[in-house]
């Protein structure tokens, strides 16, 4: 999706545009993720203490963040920088580069999708996090704090509230915060709608071509060679998601990325008395989207490399943490596991913006769990990064020459 709203961001800006798909739009991470759109995830993961939750999971295989143990040197490497940057003053740094570019993203969205007819089932409902210890509702004090000092509406619900908004709850809550900024939509059919409208701006996309060589002058990027033939632009633009640090060694950058992989669980209607918000089940770490079309428990965290298939430990904890906070945790109808990769920077903030080892290429990637919520504000970014004007949003905490890129 992220590759798509730049796309459709450069063609509004007069662009000539054509995308390079190693398969179809919207079948990795763009496809089964939760769909929702949420400045209320400004937070990142890198706060004091996750290093320590990460290390306690490692013989935990269904815990909601998983390290694989397997040795691997990337990951290594990525965990150590991970690891430097879980400090309260790198966590609020980070924090207000995510809450500014969620804040503009979040007011683009809804205006670009009423303005192309995008039909994604799109809803302003809010999204609710929903304890049942006090001491994690506790813990999340710093999320509460970072969110108010960006600006953004966060409200404190005791029990009885949150039971009372939410009476599709299990008895045990002891509080929920509310949202009411988040937003959802179907995330494969915005995807879908982003490619039916770069093509009819006439943007062409290219599907199955994956990326196999790249061809070189000088410090540009000429050509590049993929299973579908060769194709040469002015700007390339490196919207990969978690694919990137690996066409990345291609043209001899290590980009600070691993996949994070998640898992959902989707049925093909939603159950009798669906939740009204889309709810984040915290101590759980289950994400729960009901649509008229459907209905998604999601999330999850597993650093396991470019490890595929699905892990039924993982995907039965979905259902576990669900039903221990909804009387109805499930859907109705076939239901579809699904996994994917997340593009998870190693401060988690976004990559945007040119290269320094290459003049002719741009980087839009590194979204982590929030390539939705980021897609309007980072397609607006690099479009104007490329064709102008300047950009509305500060380009620089998003630069890769905080990496040396």
């Amino acid at each position: 999706m992220i590759g798509l709203a730049c796309a459709l961001y450069l063609l509004k800006a007069g662009a000539s545009v054509r995308v390079l798909e190693q398969a179809q739009p919207g079948s990795g991470s763009s496809h089964g993720n939760c769909g929702t759109i949420t400045p209320s995830h400004a937070g990142p993961l890198t706060m004091p203490g996750m290093v320590g939750t990460a290390l306690g999971s490692l013989l935990r295989r269904d815990a909601p963040l998983y390290v694989n143990p397997r040795p691997d040197a990337a990951r290594a490497r990525w965990l150590l920088g991970f690891a430097r940057n879980c400090t309260w003053a790198r966590y609020r740094q980070a924090g207000e580069a995510r809450g500014a570019i969620l804040a503009r993203s979040r007011t683009l969205l809804g205006d670009l999708i009423a303005s192309d007819g995008m039909a994604c089932e799109f809803e302003e409902v809010g999204e609710l996090y929903v304890y049942r210890q006090a001491r994690t509702l506790r813990n999340d004090q710093p999320h509460v704090d970072l969110l108010r000092r960006l600006g953004m509406d966060v409200r404190e619900l005791d029990a009885d509230e949150a039971m009372a908004l939410e009476p599709g709850l299990r008895d045990g809550v002891v509080g929920a915060l509310l949202h009411p900024g988040d937003a959802r939509l179907r995330p494969d059919r915005y995807v879908a709608e982003l490619a039916r409208r770069v093509r009819e701006l006439g943007g062409a996309i290219e599907t199955g071509a994956r990326v196999d060589s790249f061809v070189f002058d000088g410090a540009r990027v000429s050509h590049v060679r993929t299973t579908r033939g060769v194709f040469q632009g002015d700007r390339v633009v490196m919207a990969l998601g978690a694919w990137s640090p690996l066409i990345g060694k291609l043209l001899d950058i290590r980009l600070p990325m691993q996949p994070g992989k998640g898992y959902s669980l989707t049925w093909e209607r939603p159950p009798e008395h669906a939740p009204r918000h889309s709810l984040v089940l915290r101590e759980a770490a289950v994400c729960v989207t009901p649509w008229v079309s459907g209905f998604r428990l999601g999330s999850t965290m597993e650093f396991s490399g470019f490890d595929e298939g699905l892990n039924p430990l993982r995907i039965d904890a979905l259902r576990r943490g669900a039903a221990t906070y909804l009387r109805e945790p499930e859907g109705r109808g076939e239901v579809v596991p699904w996994w994917g990769w997340r593009p998870m920077s190693v401060d988690e903030v976004p990559i945007i913006g040119p290269s320094a080892r290459w003049s002719n290429l741009v980087y839009a990637t590194a979204h982590g769990m929030l390539g939705i919520s980021m897609s309007a504000a980072t397609g607006e970014l690099v479009a104007s990064l490329l064709a102008g004007p300047a950009p509305t949003l500060d380009p620089v905490p998003y630069s890769p020459t905080r990496f040396g890129l």
